[in-house]
């Protein structure tokens, strides 16, 4: 049985305990994070996630190019979300320079980062089925986002990490083949995920393993700001494309997903539903495209932010994603700051695993749907 002293300290370490690591190379960890985890029997004591064994100084190269240079440099930050990283930096520059982005390029930006969103999502499905011992998900998962890669690829010439998004637009417009397979995805999507519903939501042995499993409470998310799935998953319905409207987002009806249970069935539901407005979301874009270019007039050829302290959150895959510039009126940056979604929702994970069993506690860390790169940026 679990020691209660040892969950109320976890600094005690008697005789009956020991410790086990998790990763630094682990397929539970998905990418190189190391756990270090204090086991009583097979309950946890202390689970204290070790971070720095990926970090690229992503902060430290925006301090040390220009901003066209630093650009490729965001879709690596979180590779699943690349499209709508890359808006985000984009933003604040387009923000200190004062530039109008044309309504055409706007709108297109919010289809590609919904499919982006989309695609992000299926591999977190995937990979956390796969995790709880489901194979055959996966399989589905990568059949789906094949297409949307497919689509992607045609407009940027990429299928993982995007330079799409431009200072003042797009690097070019979308074409009718974009315009016509993204139509036919959603319409192919919408029953695929009434098919996931059945195979796999709906699944008994899904259920035992999530419900009432991993709860997060809505203090422990304020805590350590967690943002995205987490803090929607325990009832606090924020998403930056609500509480911080940006692009074109002010002009699209969605809802924003949420649950009050707090468990890890309840942030996976959030990713679910998600999908299902971002489908929403695209349709929307594609029935009201607007035309017109999809770059601003008069984008300097030599980039300089005036003097300034510039921001620009979006809502990536994860959560809420910031950018924040300091210019001193150079060509490169003063400081460049990236407050990433999955360093503050893996932080909570010590707290909220304390006291539950190993298996348990792989299940509350593939639901907090954790990209590495993204914490060691």
């Amino acid at each position: 049985m679990i020691a209660k002293e040892l969950i109320a300290d976890p600094g005690a370490s008697p005789a009956e305990t020991f410790v086990i690591n998790i990763g630094p190379q682990h397929p539970a960890t998905h990418g190189v994070l190391r756990v270090k985890m204090t086991m009583d029997g097979e309950y946890i004591v202390r689970a204290e996630p070790v971070v720095g064994y990926i970090h690229r100084m992503q902060e430290k190269m925006g301090e040390n190019r220009n901003y066209a240079q630093f650009l490729p440099n965001t879709s690596r930050i979180d590779y699943l979300s690349a499209l709508t990283y890359t808006h985000a930096f984009v933003g604040a520059v387009e923000r200190g320079l004062k530039l109008q982005v044309p309504p055409r390029a706007e709108c297109i930006r919010v289809i590609t980062s919904e499919l982006n969103r989309i695609s992000s999502h299926l591999v977190w499905w995937g990979a956390f089925l796969l995790d709880l011992g489901g194979f055959t998900p996966l399989l589905y998962a990568f059949d789906d986002r094949e297409k949307i890669l497919d689509l992607l690829e045609g407009i940027t010439g990429s299928r993982l990490t995007y330079s799409y998004f431009r200072i003042g637009g797009l690097y070019n417009d979308v074409d009718d083949a974009f315009l016509k397979g993204t139509r036919e995805f959603v319409h192919q999507m919408r029953p695929r995920l009434k098919m996931y519903r059945g195979l796999v939501t709906e699944n008994i042995i899904l259920k035992k393993r999530l419900i009432g499993i991993g709860e997060i409470s809505q203090e422990l998310c304020r805590k350590y700001g967690a943002t995205g799935q987490v803090i929607r998953g325990s009832g606090i319905p924020y998403d930056v494309r609500r509480a911080e409207p940006y692009s074109a987002y002010n002009e699209f009806d969605f809802e924003i997903p949420h649950y009050p249970e707090g468990d890890s069935m309840a942030r996976y539901l959030v990713h679910m539903d998600e999908i299902e407005q971002s489908l929403r979301i695209i349709e929307q874009g594609l029935d009201k495209l607007p035309n017109g270019p999809v770059m601003a007039d008069k984008v300097p050829r030599v980039l300089k932010l005036p003097v300034g302290d510039y921001t620009y959150a979006v809502e990536a895959a994860r959560g809420r994603f910031m950018v924040r510039i300091i210019s001193d009126g150079k060509e490169i940056p003063y400081r460049v700051k990236l407050r990433t979604p999955c360093l503050s929702n893996l932080s909570l994970f010590e707290e909220a695993s304390r006291g539950m069993l190993l298996p348990d506690a792989l299940a509350l860390m593939g639901s907090l749907d954790l990209v590495i790169p993204d914490i060691d940026r």
